[in-house]
């Protein structure tokens, strides 16, 4: 199978005959030879393979870091790629040169991610901090350097930056320090032809049967990325990103396509549900969450999806479509089984439906892994509450990790309705979630450590919504 791609690569515009299944990691290293781009882990964990990804709306390129390893080479349509080797035409840009007068590279192998991550996070902010531009790292592992040196080298850029009293940020600014080349001006242009064509000159159907359905990539790529090269796939995907997340009423409509970054820094989004941003930060890396899907997280079925848990909590509905036919589940409706679902040969998840609580409610997330950030959850779990007084009116309690599906507490959480939180309250709450789970022992925790955990963390939820409860209950 054979797709034709036409994309920007760093100054160059491309037209590109390709398998569509190959990573655009191993498109930049084996067929276009640029070997700055390293593969490290092929997981999305190091960073060593990041590159920046621009896509052209309404006029203005929206840059973004991405893991290569982990995105098919059929993404890049219509798309501005930019590597290591398009940030240095004419000698070192400035974040690589402070990246060797502070000491922040040894072995070099890690450098080109941190770099690319670097001159993305100027790329898209107006506004700079060190801890903003740490944060932007998140993605990155150094196994030599302490991390020191990168720190120092980003600082003295951001000062560079901060230093210009205010001026208004635009590719001129970044050009004039040397962070990025000058052939930036020119790539708006160039994408526009690139998408008419990408629009006009759609793929034409085939008749050999479709083997996967690809989205972001993030799981797919890590798990059966060798049998991916030796099938046929289909790609969706989303030019308008703007467009993903929409009101119609009281109900929040997520297109399935929409990333996790996307539904963290959706406005609306923050609106109606602003605890969702702290919460999302600990659903893997930046570039992860710059590809991964919120219908990817769901059809996935882990039991510990991240996103799965809090849309559980948020009582969220699925739309499943088949060319104009639909179907609507309530999610907590759509598991079936490990790694079951309700999808049908064909089917889809279009769109993901929120109905917006009444003001007053409360939400919290909280997970449990080995380390706080870029891990996957021994046991997760989400909660929101409404209430009438001190009464609790409504609450949806999901868990994670102890249960073969995305599993929400049904149990526990109408045994809640209608109570005044306390102590006892929250003790019997406890309890009831024991006898409702069925986890198993794994790398990840005895199935005992993983009943007590989720008991630990329903009484952590009620202690950070109501810190007035000064709680002393049972030792679990």
């Amino acid at each position: 199978m054979i797709s034709k791609i036409n994309f920007v690569l760093n100054n160059e515009s491309v037209t590109a005959e390709v398998n569509p299944a190959i990573t655009v990691l191993d498109y930049l290293r084996s067929n276009k030879k640029l070997t700055g781009t390293k593969e490290g882990c092929r997981e999305g964990d190091c960073g060593a393979c990041t590159v920046i990804i621009g896509t052209l709306e309404k006029n203005k390129i929206n840059y973004k870091t991405v893991n290569s390893c982990l995105m098919p080479v059929v993404d890049l349509n219509g798309k501005h790629i930019v590597t290591i080797e398009g940030l240095n035409e004419h000698g070192l840009s400035a974040v690589q040169e402070n990246m060797v007068d502070e000491g922040g590279t040894q072995c070099g192998f890690c450098n080109p991610g941190f770099i690319m991550y670097i001159t993305n996070y100027f790329l898209t902010h107006s506004e700079y901090s060190l801890d903003e531009a740490v944060d932007a790292l998140d993605g990155n592992i150094c196994r030599c350097t302490g991390y020191e040196g990168i720190k120092r080298s980003v600082n003295n850029v951001v000062e560079i930056l901060k230093n210009e009293n205010g001026s208004k940020h635009d590719l001129n600014l970044l050009i004039d320090h040397k962070i990025i080349p000058q052939y930036f001006l020119n790539v708006p242009k160039l994408l526009k032809n690139l998408q008419k064509d990408f629009i006009e000159k759609k793929t034409p159907k085939r008749k050999a049967k479709v083997n996967y359905l690809v989205s972001g990539g993030t799981d797919l790529y890590v798990q059966r990325w060798d049998e991916l090269y030796g099938s046929e796939i289909n790609f969706i995907s989303s030019l308008n990103t703007s467009e993903n997340i929409s009101k119609s009423k009281n109900i929040l409509i997520i297109k399935g396509t929409t990333t996790i970054e996307e539904f963290k820094e959706s406005k609306v989004v923050q609106k109606y549900f602003p605890q969702l941003k702290d919460s999302l930060k600990l659903f893997g890396s930046l570039p992860i969450r710059n590809r991964a899907t919120i219908a990817g997280n769901i059809v996935n079925a882990s039991p510990i999806a991240d996103a799965a848990n809090i849309l559980l909590a948020l009582n969220a509905k699925v739309v499943l479509t088949n060319k104009n036919k639909k179907r609507r589940f309530p999610l907590d409706e759509f598991y079936v089984g490990y790694k079951k679902t309700k999808l049908n040969a064909g089917e889809i998840i279009g769109t993901v439906e929120i109905e917006i609580p009444k003001k007053g409610f409360l939400f919290n997330y909280e997970k449990v892994s080995r380390r706080t950030y870029l891990d996957i959850a021994s046991v997760n779990s989400s909660m929101l509450v409404e209430m009438k007084k001190d009464t609790i009116k409504n609450v949806r309690l999901s868990a994670g990790g102890v249960a073969p599906i995305p599993f929400l507490l049904s149990n526990t959480s109408s045994f809640l309705i209608g109570k005044i939180i306390n102590n006892e309250t929250i003790d019997e709450a406890c309890k009831i979630a024991a006898l409702e789970i069925s986890p198993i022992g794994d790398a990840r925790g005895s199935k005992e450590y993983k009943t007590l955990l989720l008991q630990k963390l329903i009484v952590a939820h009620f202690i950070k919504l109501f810190p007035e409860l000064n709680y002393t209950g049972a030792r679990l």
